[in-house]
């Protein structure tokens, strides 16, 4: 039989490995909340990322590209009104994040487009295109 938590004294049940289990859970957490779901795929034109923010407004999410690094900032702001309330659990979060993406070497930074629409932030990069090279004759010089 493999232990699984070798470090806590072959304790395999109980405290020790709820425990281990929660603070799992926290890092996940904690990962999400600073870096929103994403996916990123390709077509002969074009990389797009797709980045999930819900319950994010347009205005508090910034795009920006430097040194082939694409980087999407924000905030989600809470709203809480507190009058004549009392809360037994919110799981709602709030704060800011940020993702960066390292661009491939044949994208073109400088006609990126950005659409946000229903929580889903669509980001576009247009490839360059393949090189054609023509051919030509190469003189061969005396020496």
């Amino acid at each position: 039989m493999v232990e699984k938590f070798p470090m806590l004294g072959g304790l395999t049940s109980g405290f020790w490995p709820r425990l281990a289990g929660e603070v799992q859970d926290i890092g996940r957490k904690v990962s999400n909340y600073f870096a929103p779901e994403s996916d990123a795929s390709a077509t002969n034109e074009y990389y797009e990322i797709n980045i999930e923010l819900p319950g994010i407004a347009r205005e508090d999410v910034d795009v920006s590209i430097h040194d082939q690094v694409l980087t999407v900032k924000g905030e989600k702001h809470v709203e809480h009104e507190e009058k004549g309330k009392t809360y037994f659990f919110s799981e709602r979060a709030f704060g800011t994040f940020q993702r960066s993406f390292r661009l491939p070497p044949d994208s073109v930074g400088d006609h990126i487009e950005a659409n946000f629409k229903d929580g889903l932030l669509t980001i576009r990069v247009p490839k360059s295109g393949p090189t054609v090279e023509s051919a030509r004759k190469v003189e061969i010089k005396a020496g």
